[in-house]
C-alpha cells in the first residue's frame, strides 16, 4: 500500500490517514574521509597562495623575522629589524612616493583588511541584507582584496550569483557606517565584481588657490582644480558641452572663471573666442574687458549674441560639409565657447515669450550641432528641473555642485548617479568647506567623480583683465 520514495521526494505519497503529518528522511550520501581531506588541503593551499599574493610585504616581514629568529636568535633579529627600520625611514624621506607605493600602502591595506573589513565583513553583509541564509547555510559576497592610497580604501568584492549593482547602491549608507566611513561609492570593476570606495579623509576640505594662467595656448582639457584622488581636474571644453548646476553660493563661478582662466593664453593667441551671456550682470561683468564686444547682459542682447553664434556655426557647417568632420582651432576658425551664467533666467523666467523661444531655440541648435564645427556651450543654472531647463540632456558632460534635494542629483547627472555615491545634496553650505565642491559625470564614464574647482578671486580676475588689456596695448 505504501511505496518508498528516494530523498525528499514527497509527491504522489499515499496514506490512509490524511490528517497525519508525513515524515520522511532524505537520502544521505557518505563522503569518504580521503575526499574530505583532499578538499580541505586544496582549500588551505589556495588560501595560503592567495594570502601570499595579496600581502607580499607582510609575508616577507613575518617569514624573514621567523627565519632570523630560528637561525640567529632574538638579539640578532632585533638588530636586523632596527637596521630595516632605519633603512625604511631613509627610503621614506628620500623617495616618499615609491616607499608608500611598495611598502606603506600595502602595510596599511593589510592592517585595514585584518582589523576592520575581515573582522566585520560577515555581520555587515548580513545586517545590510546583502548576505543570504538559505536552507541552513549562510552565503555572503566575497571580499577579494583591499587597496589603500592617501585618502580612501578600495574594496574589490565578488557579488553573489543573482545580485545586481542596484542591490549594493541601495545600501551605501549602511555599508559606510558599518565599516566606519562617512560615505561609500560603488563602481563596476568587471562582470560580477564591484569596487567599493570608503574615504578615510576629505582631501577637498580646504579651498584651492587659482591655477596659474597657462603659458602655452591650448584648447584641450584645461586644469581648473583637483579631483578627490589628488590628480588635477581637467575639463574638456572643445568638442563637448558642459552643464554646471548648483544652489546659490555653491561655486558655479569657480568653474566658469577657472575655465576662462585656462583658456586665456589661447584667447590671446586668437585660437579661442568667448561669447559671454551675463543676465545677472554680476558674475561675468567683472571681467568684461576679456570678452570685448562679445558680452551681453540684457535678454535682447543675449538673444542677438546667441543668434550670432548660430550664424557662425551654420556658416562653418556649410564650409566644412564634405571636407572635414572635426574642428581644429586656428586663428581663422577659432574655437567658440558660449558661456551662459544663469541660463534659467533666459529660458524659463523670461517674461517675453517670443524672446524666450528664440533663446531656447538658439541654445538647442548650438548644443545639437555645434560640437563638430568648434562651438561649445558652458551653461550654469540653479534649478535643474526639466520645466526650467528642458534641454539639459543635450549637454554630454555635467557637474552637480551643492543641491537642495536628493532628487535633483539624478536630474543633473542622470539616473542612478546618487546611488553610485554622488551625494551632491550632502555638500556643506559653508563656503570654506563646500564652495566649488561637486561631482563630475563625463560622457565617456558613467561613474561620478568628486572634484573641487580652484577659487578664482576678484584679484585674480583683475590680473586676467590686465593681461588681456596689456597684450592688446602691446599689439
Amino acid at each position: 500500500m505504501f511505496r518508498k520514495l528516494p530523498g525528499d521526494e514527497a509527491r504522489n505519497l499515499v496514506t490512509t490517514t490524511p490528517d497525519t503529518a508525513v515524515v520522511f528522511r532524505p537520502a544521505v550520501v557518505t563522503t569518504p574521509a580521503i575526499i574530505t581531506l583532499v578538499i580541505w588541503l586544496a582549500r588551505l593551499i589556495r588560501g595560503l597562495v592567495r594570502f601570499i599574493w595579496r600581502h607580499p610585504v607582510v609575508v616577507f616581514l613575518l617569514a624573514g623575522s621567523v627565519a632570523c629568529l630560528h637561525l640567529y636568535g632574538w638579539r640578532a633579529t632585533l638588530a636586523l629589524l632596527g637596521v630595516a627600520l632605519l633603512a625604511s625611514l631613509s627610503w621614506a624621506f628620500s623617495d616618499r612616493a615609491s616607499f608608500l607605493g611598495y611598502v606603506g600602502w600595502p602595510l596599511l591595506a593589510f592592517g585595514r583588511w585584518f582589523w576592520i573589513y575581515r573582522r566585520t565583513w560577515q555581520p555587515v553583509m548580513t545586517i545590510s541584507g546583502l548576505g543570504r541564509h538559505v536552507r541552513g547555510r549562510d552565503y555572503s559576497p566575497r571580499l577579494v582584496r583591499v587597496d589603500c592610497d592617501g585618502w580612501a580604501d578600495r574594496l574589490t568584492v565578488r557579488m553573489l550569483n543573482g545580485q545586481s549593482v542596484k542591490d549594493w547602491t541601495d545600501r551605501i549608507d549602511g555599508l559606510a557606517h558599518g565599516f566606519g566611513s562617512l560615505s561609500c561609492r560603488v563602481s563596476v570593476a568587471s562582470a560580477g565584481h564591484l569596487v567599493l570606495t570608503f574615504p578615510r579623509r576629505d582631501p577637498l576640505a580646504a579651498p584651492l588657490p587659482a591655477v596659474p594662467v597657462p603659458l602655452v595656448p591650448t584648447v584641450g582639457p584645461v586644469e581648473i582644480g583637483s579631483q578627490e584622488d589628488g590628480t588635477p581636474l581637467r575639463l574638456k571644453v572643445h568638442g563637448t558641452h558642459l552643464l554646471v548646476a548648483g544652489a546659490t553660493g555653491a561655486g558655479k563661478g569657480s568653474f566658469i572663471w577657472g575655465t576662462i582662466r585656462g583658456l586665456l593664453a589661447a584667447i590671446l593667441a586668437g585660437l579661442v573666442q568667448v561669447y559671454a551671456l551675463d543676465p545677472k550682470r554680476m558674475e561675468l561683468s567683472y571681467g568684461r574687458e576679456i570678452f570685448g564686444r562679445r558680452y551681453a547682459a540684457t535678454p535682447e542682447k543675449c538673444a542677438d549674441l546667441l543668434d550670432e553664434a548660430v550664424s557662425l556655426m551654420q556658416e562653418r557647417a556649410d564650409r566644412f560639409a564634405g571636407r572635414q568632420r572635426s574642428h581644429t582651432p586656428t586663428t581663422a576658425d577659432p574655437f567658440v565657447l558660449v558661456v551662459v551664467d544663469e541660463v534659467a533666467f533666459l529660458t524659463a523666467y523670461q517674461s517675453d515669450k517670443g524672446l524666450r523661444h528664440r533663446i531656447t531655440a538658439a541654445l538647442a541648435t548650438l548644443t545639437t550641432q555645434g560640437r563638430a564645427v568648434g562651438v561649445g556651450v558652458l551653461a550654469a543654472l540653479q534649478d535643474p528641473r526639466k520645466e526650467v531647463m528642458n534641454i539639459r540632456n543635450l549637454f554630454p558632460d555635467k557637474i552637480a555642485l551643492r543641491l537642495d534635494e536628493s532628487e535633483q542629483v539624478d536630474m543633473v547627472l542622470g539616473d542612478g548617479a546618487r546611488d553610485r555615491g554622488a551625494l551632491a545634496d550632502h555638500i556643506s553650505p559653508i563656503p570654506e568647506l563646500g564652495a566649488g565642491v561637486g561631482y563630475v559625470r563625463l560622457e565617456t564614464s558613467p561613474d561620478p567623480v568628486r572634484v573641487r574647482a580652484a577659487y578664482v578671486s576678484d584679484e585674480d580676475i583683475r590680473d586676467m583683465v590686465q593681461i588681456v588689456t596689456g597684450a592688446g596695448e602691446a599689439l
